[in-house]
């Protein structure tokens, strides 16, 4: 897919506080002869994965999410250790830790960027099969709670607006369109 040339000019951009996860800049930008001022958040991307028993179960993580108060159904995922840490890496380790199974068979799923409005966030979403038991190695600010759901309870809390999580609707409609109606991609 090929971009129109891009319209905005960035005049100046100023780091308004520097995070744990995320860098928060305002950006002083140009837009067809306008001047404007827009937020931007940098974040040096994550992966995250989807991890299928030998039954067919989709192992998933439940754990309490600070900006929305309350407990979330997700995929296994996390930040890279470095911008440059490949993301198949990345998702190998956050398997193991957040659910205590691990793979030697991750395929490359899709990618998403989560916020395209305000945020560059990209995350590589991966399906990992032949699981193996190991341990879970949770951070110390983590508690995350695996359960095994089938694809089609999964499939009825999203339409039924009950679970929001970007990159893990995406991941099961995704292996739901990969699986069931034999899409390759």
């Amino acid at each position: 897919m090929q971009d129109k040339e891009v319209p905005v000019k960035i005049i100046e951009r100023k780091l308004m506080r520097k995070g744990k996860v995320l860098d928060i800049y305002d950006d002083y930008v140009e837009v067809n002869g306008h001047k404007t001022h827009w937020d931007f958040i940098h974040h040096n991307g994550a992966a995250a994965v989807l991890p299928v028993t030998k039954d067919g179960k989709i192992l998933m993580v439940r754990q309490y999410r600070h900006a929305l108060n309350r407990y979330t159904l997700e995929i296994p995922a996390g930040k890279l250790d470095s911008p440059d840490e490949p993301k198949i890496e990345c998702a190998r380790r956050e398997l193991e830790e957040e659910t205590g199974y691990r793979s030697d068979n991750l395929s490359l799923l899709l990618n998403i960027n989560t916020t395209v409005a305000f945020c560059d966030e990209f995350i590589g979403v991966y399906l990992a099969t032949g699981l193996v038991k190991t341990q879970q190695n949770l951070d110390d600010d983590e508690e995350i709670n695996v359960e095994e759901w089938e694809l089609k309870d999964l499939l009825e809390l999203i339409f039924t607006q009950q679970m929001t999580d970007s990159k893990t609707v995406a991941a099961i409609l995704a292996y739901a369109a990969k699986t069931q109606m034999n899409i390759q991609f």
